[in-house]
């Protein structure tokens, strides 16, 4: 398993649209084990592919306070169930540091294959169907800075550029 590197806002490969997997094999199954290391070191509690710059549609997920309850969705398809909207302070590991009100929907069923390339179905509620709804925003090429004010996420941007700038400069000293 390796640490992937996770592309940060406003790297344009964020915006490329993610390909369906045409077929869970093992290739399939490193780019999920080396996600889920990814995810638990950066540490986050999702991570879609377009964000270690694997564009296809793979998602990790664990939710669960002590990181023991892991889930894999391949090719999801998500349908919003009745419910309400939920507003709640989304981070993202691709805009680190900064945390921003979202509203989505809090409950909606799930269709994707899982790591052993069956399909399954899980009807998701809370920070699971936000989550869900987050991952699967990237693999569409949308982030959560994209649900903010213009002017924040200039702000934002360009707060990051800096960031990168100073990161790259020390990086060659």
């Amino acid at each position: 398993m390796a640490i992937l590197e996770i592309l940060e806002f406003p790297d344009p490969r964020l915006r490329t649209l993610a390909q369906p997997v045409q077929e869970v094999d093992d290739r399939i199954r490193n780019i999920v084990d080396d996600m889920f290391e990814t995810m638990y070191e950066a540490p986050g509690i999702g991570l879609a592919a377009t964000q270690v710059n694997v564009h296809e549609r793979i998602i990790t997920i664990d939710v669960s306070e002590d990181k023991t309850e892991p889930l894999v969705f391949i090719n999801p398809e998500i349908k919003v169930l009745e419910g309400e909207l939920e507003t709640m302070q989304e981070g993202c590991l691709s805009v680190p540091g900064f945390y921003e009100d979202v509203t989505r929907i809090e409950h909606c069923l799930v269709n994707a294959l899982g790591r052993d390339g069956r399909p399954f179905e899980m009807e998701c509620r809370g920070l699971l169907a936000v989550c869900i709804q987050h991952e699967i925003d990237h693999l569409e090429g949308k982030l959560m800075v994209d649900y903010i004010s213009p002017l924040k996420r200039k702000r934002i941007k360009d707060k990051l550029e800096k960031k990168h700038k100073l990161e790259a400069r020390q990086g060659k000293d």
